[in-house]
């Protein structure tokens, strides 16, 4: 079981080496990890975009391109398509964004013809190594859907569970958040915790534990869940999973996290054929690096399934 970045760097290196197709890579974030992946044997880049601007940044940056395949398309939209089709069509086993803004990149994903579509729900799961906190959190949904129904968290736990069990938690803990630990019919995420936690129990959700409502404390406290007296429950301190009420929760939960907290943290979207890799332009190499290593994982699960 991984219970730091480190471990999961050790199953890739386990593994083939993972190749990973990016969309418009005239980017000098999205260069500097592809070349940082490059070099710990995470994953291999075809670089699709803008060749003139790549040699451009790779110079300033000291950074050898003759080491990566590049698609010179100059159009983003072009681009994207093209570094698309490279997963579906096998040629690559994940696809990440450059330098090309949310929207379209998400258009590509979804594209009828050369996309990753798949009939699953697209969620986003981001995974924290914390200082000072026993093994790896999953959390999500913090930046895809803004207000989940009750069958979008059920998905959301499937695909969330998927990850954890590729990075090998064999049968991960999900705590549905809210802020309270008990069922009050005048807050929905309550309610819906507790019907998450009944489908469990009846298998409609497999693969996992679901304990829930559950305060943040309970989920990842151990002396709470004894100085509260929930002692009893299925989650004492030890989830594996969040799952947040809505994306305001997660959003806020995750920010707090990266600005405040001694962590690392690398994320990926689900429900796709192929893992993709959605970053903001603002996380750090380190971010982007752990994703890649993350995306890895995830590929080589898949392939094994």
């Amino acid at each position: 079981m991984s219970k730091s970045f480190d471990d999961l760097l050790s199953k890739v290196s386990a593994v083939n080496t993972k190749k990973v197709s990016v969309a418009c890579a005239q980017d000098s974030a999205v260069l500097e990890a592809v070349d940082v992946a490059k070099k710990k044997g995470i994953a291999d880049a075809i670089l699709v975009g803008d060749k003139a601007k790549m040699e451009s940044i790779a110079k300033e940056m000291n950074i050898d391109l003759s080491q990566f395949e590049i698609i010179d398309e100059p159009d983003m939209i072009a681009a994207a398509h093209k570094a698309v089709e490279l997963v579906h069509n096998g040629k690559a086993d994940m696809y990440m964004k450059g330098i090309i803004d949310t929207k379209n990149f998400l258009k590509s994903v979804l594209d009828k013809e050369v996309g990753l579509r798949t009939d699953k729900t697209l969620s986003h799961v981001c995974v924290f190594e914390i200082k000072g906190h026993e093994g790896l959190l999953f959390l999500s949904d913090v930046a895809f859907i803004p207000y989940p129904t009750l069958d979008d968290k059920v998905a959301i736990i499937n695909n969330t569970v998927e990850i954890a069990q590729a990075c090998g938690i064999a049968e991960p803990k999900v705590a549905p958040v809210a802020a309270v630990e008990v069922v009050n019919p005048k807050m929905p995420a309550t309610v819906e915790a507790d019907e998450l936690t009944k489908m469990c129990a009846e298998g409609k959700i497999s693969g996992c534990i679901v304990d829930g409502p559950l305060s943040l404390d309970l989920a990842i406290d151990r002396e709470a869940a004894k100085h509260k007296g929930a002692e009893g429950r299925k989650i004492v301190g030890d989830a594996d999973v969040i799952l947040f009420p809505d994306i305001h929760a997660g959003n806020l939960v995750y920010k707090t996290l990266t600005h405040l907290c001694d962590c690392k943290n690398g994320n990926i979207m689900t429900g796709t054929k192929a893992p993709v890799i959605l970053t903001s332009r603002s996380d750090s190499t380190e971010v982007k690096v752990n994703s890649l290593a993350l995306a890895a994982i995830v590929a080589e699960h898949f392939q094994n399934a």
